[in-house]
């Protein structure tokens, strides 16, 4: 017969088992520093000696890692994605910036619509306090808090669409974002047109996702996404043209 006796379990692998799954769903992130070890033996539960078994096999595996006089953190993993030559790639040609948008463009109208189904009434709360407060910077013309939330709104799509291979693809994609790889994110909330129009967007996506309507939220992504890139594009064209037109420059007052 296909029956073994029940092993009672270590405390420290269920709380290994505990953690790995907060790190899975995205719920503890890259950098996120844990409670103190009192405290989160507190909280879980659990002796501080097991408490200790399990955060030392988590290091084994690379998801803790400890600073000197400073804690235990989850360990920085998203730039694992890509290697450093294919990052150095990304950032020096300006097709990647546009394969990019694609990628996105694909991916989070996916993500939007998986949310409109699968998303808890926690979730989307999320997303509209995220919202929210994307319209309260907007209003102070707070333009690097705006930048900033706009990550966040969109990766509280991701998490909403429940898919935790999605989740850290995603993130790892966003994080090359936020150091710059592919382009400024700073440049698309200088003027003030472009950013009117971004937060309508952002409103016309949220609004789907609220009303659970999955057409609309992907369509709305999409048409966001493509509102970027013809941006991208204009901002390269305008560039190129300025380079232009400086050479002229130089050469008149040469020949001056």
């Amino acid at each position: 017969m296909p029956f073994q006796k029940v092993q009672t379990e270590k405390l420290s692998l269920a709380v290994v088992r505990q953690i790995e799954l907060l790190i899975l769903r995205g719920i503890l992130r890259p950098g996120e520093r844990l409670p103190s070890e009192r405290e989160l033996a507190e909280r879980m539960g659990v002796s501080r000696p097991s408490l200790r078994e399990a955060i030392s096999d988590l290091q084994d595996q690379g998801l803790l890692t400890a600073k000197a006089g400073s804690g235990i953190y989850v360990a920085e993993v998203l730039g694992s994605a890509f290697s450093p030559a294919l990052i150095q790639l990304f950032s020096s040609h300006d097709e990647a910036v546009f394969d990019y948008l694609s990628f996105r463009r694909d991916m989070e109208g996916l993500a939007a619509e998986r949310a409109t189904r699968l998303g808890s009434e926690s979730d989307l709360k999320v997303v509209q306090t995220i919202f929210d407060k994307m319209v309260a910077a907007h209003d102070r013309n707070a333009t690097e808090e705006e930048a900033q939330l706009d990550a966040q709104f969109h990766m509280a799509i991701i998490e909403a669409s429940h898919n935790v291979v999605m989740l850290h693809m995603m993130r790892s994609m966003f994080d090359l974002l936020r150091q710059g790889v592919f382009y400024n994110r700073q440049m698309m909330f200088q003027q003030r047109t472009t950013r009117d129009a971004i937060l309508d967007q952002h409103r016309a996506i949220n609004d789907a996702l609220q009303d659970r309507d999955p057409k609309g939220a992907r369509e709305a992504v999409e048409h966001h996404l493509g509102f970027v890139e013809r941006c991208m594009a204009d901002q390269q064209k305008a560039a190129r043209n300025e380079a232009i037109a400086q050479q002229r420059l130089d050469h008149e007052t040469a020949q001056g």
